[in-house]
């Protein structure tokens, strides 16, 4: 996620506004106790994350072979998988090509996203997705870690305070400072979204930034249910406030809030703007993700999930 770019997820795999339906919870896999390995981190990432708890807002999710096809509200389709069980360039040539047809067959679907990771054995795949129409989105860092080692405190500039909001006219104000942050029209359909989240009690939470009045600053919280993982996503400051520690500040509450709740894991995809910041409070670039996109450029806000997140 990043700081006025990026990840602007909603418990969507990245950046999207996913939340009407929930499936069941992934299992546990691996112990969080001394959890700073990459090698351990990254295999917690796949067999926690890459399951049902990527997609939790899906009106449908169709298994065809090791991918999982997703419908989204909106009419976007989302793809993604664990692995790809091995498979060589011809048979990932052809996978790509029916999770196209699909999609197509599907009137009201008008945007499909593929989400790619760095450290797949996937031979072919981006050429494949190419031939198909897909167009590579912008990468991010896959970075993991300890809340523990987000929860510092860190001084912020004089009149600016942090509060978690759940009101609707705060809900609105950050939503729309978001949507200017990342340059999107300002719309109330992410705001909408997240008021029906914060109705469903299902344990995410908004933080921002105040200087005085105006909301400078703000992230998302995303407990990942049945997981040892909670997402920090949505990260924005406004560009006069950048480079003070509001960023910071905010990661630090919702790493703290996370472990409040018991999770001890955060994951976050991160752009080279937050990526350096997540880095120095010990989170770790496990592998990168790569968005392809199919059919209308899809704005800021909107998926490159949320995850997980």
């Amino acid at each position: 996620m990043a700081i006025g770019s990026g990840a602007r997820g909603v418990g969507d795999p990245g950046r999207g506004v996913w939340f009407e339906y929930r499936l069941p919870a992934p299992p546990r896999c691996c112990s969080v106790r001394g959890m700073t390995d990459p090698v351990r981190l990254l295999a917690a990432y796949d067999q926690q994350l890459r399951t049902d708890a990527e997609t939790p807002g899906a009106v449908s999710v169709t298994r065809h072979g090791p991918l999982r096809l997703a419908t989204f509200a909106g009419g976007r389709g989302f793809i993604t998988y664990r692995d790809l069980g091995g498979a060589g360039i011809d048979t990932i040539r052809r996978l790509v090509a029916e999770a196209l047809v699909h999609y197509q067959a599907d009137p009201d679907i008008n945007r499909i996203e593929w989400k790619t990771r760095g450290h797949d054995h996937a031979p072919g795949l981006p050429e494949a997705l190419r031939e198909n129409g897909f167009v590579a989105g912008e990468s991010e860092s896959i970075m993991l870690g300890e809340a523990r080692r987000l929860v510092v405190d860190v001084p912020l500039p004089e009149g600016v305070t942090l509060r978690r909001v759940g009101e609707e006219a705060d809900v609105r104000a950050m939503s729309a400072m978001q949507d200017e942050v990342f340059g999107d029209p300002v719309s109330d359909d992410t705001a909408d979204a997240l008021l029906r989240r914060l109705a469903r009690d299902d344990g995410m939470e908004l933080w921002v930034a105040e200087a005085g009045e105006r909301i400078v600053g703000a992230g998302r919280l995303e407990p990942v249910r049945g997981t040892d993982f909670a997402g920090i996503w949505g990260g924005a400051t406004r560009a006069e406030w950048r480079g003070r520690g509001i960023y910071r500040a905010l990661t630090a509450a919702r790493a703290r809030a996370a472990m409040e709740k018991g999770t001890r894991l955060i994951h976050s995809d991160s752009t080279e703007y937050s990526r350096p910041i997540l880095a120095r409070s010990g989170l770790v670039r496990v592998s990168t993700t790569t968005p392809y996109h199919h059919g209308p450029p899809v704005p800021h806000r909107q998926p490159a999930p949320p995850s997980t997140g």
